[in-house]
């Protein structure tokens, strides 16, 4: 008999235990180009992963105009098979809409896809670019965004996709653009346990790292060789100390001990359209803060 009550009493406990346990995050981070998401977010997003949480990366157009020798679906095929390898070494998924790269426009169609694509994945956070920005196509997947912030919930719009019954809370991307306002730090994570993991992502680009971006940049270093040579190099561009305004938030939400310990750090602002998070809400939905 106490046997039997023993096993029912296990037996409860672990259902009890199960049926407590908070479902995973879902989080949908949302670029112009097949390798913002990772540069904006990728340490977070392997954090999300590393904790069981379900991560994707969205890119609004194919990047096939993003190289100086190599471009149209050449170029968005060979694009499109980085961020796949990107989604292997961080454990997510990657999407990419098949919009012209340097020709984005924040049309009605386009919204209705943006609008599909956070429906479907039932996001509980969404971030993506302000639209103030120096490349219009990310300034106009900010504005996509934005409008498809309070639309998710719509039934009429979209009909196709159910409404969501929850609206996410949107965030955006750390910047350094200063008018018409600047980026404020209100959400801070220390990316340092995952920094050479997200490196090791961006090396997945390498059309991009090694190839267009140090093309465009004008950059006079003499790209490596060596795979291990190349991501230390990729480091050394990628990996870069948290700014005063990124501190002092580290500081608020680590204490002042632990933010004094950040080497690498990813911050995000809160945008107005979506929910509005308490600190709670904040805690909950990023749950490697403070840690």
């Amino acid at each position: 008999m106490k046997k039997a009550l023993l096993s029912f009493v296990l037996l409860y406990m672990a259902f009890s235990h199960a049926f407590s346990q908070e479902k995973p995050l879902r989080i949908l981070m949302i670029g112009a180009h097949p390798d913002d998401c990772d540069i904006k977010s990728g340490g977070t997003a392997a954090l999300f992963a590393k904790m069981g949480h379900e991560v994707k990366f969205l890119s609004v157009t194919n990047g096939d105009a993003g190289h100086m020798e190599m471009g149209g679906g050449m170029l968005a095929k060979r694009r499109y098979a980085e961020t796949q390898e990107v989604a292997k070494r961080l454990g997510i998924q990657y999407d990419v809409l098949d919009n012209h790269d340097g020709e984005l426009l924040p049309t009605l169609e386009i919204r209705l896809d943006v609008i599909r694509k956070i429906r479907e994945w039932g996001a509980d956070v969404v971030i993506s670019h302000r639209p103030n920005d120096y490349h219009p196509d990310h300034r106009y997947t900010g504005v996509l965004v934005q409008d498809a912030a309070f639309m998710v919930g719509v039934p009429n719009i979209a009909a196709d996709t159910p409404p969501l019954r929850k609206n996410p809370v949107f965030l955006y991307y750390q910047d350094n653009f200063q008018k018409p306002n600047p980026f404020s730090p209100d959400i801070v994570i220390d990316i340092t346990s995952v920094i050479d993991q997200k490196i090791y992502a961006l090396d997945a680009h390498t059309s991009q790292f090694y190839e267009w971006l140090p093309w465009i940049g004008n950059e006079t270093d003499v790209i490596p060789e060596g795979k291990e040579e190349r991501v230390a190099w990729l480091k050394s561009k990628r990996a870069l100390a948290p700014n005063p305004m990124v501190k002092k938030a580290l500081e608020e939400w680590y204490g002042a001990e632990k933010a004094a310990q950040v080497k690498f750090a990813e911050a995000f602002e809160i945008c107005e359209y979506g929910t509005r998070p308490t600190r709670e809400d904040i805690l909950r939905l990023f749950p490697m803060m403070g840690k």
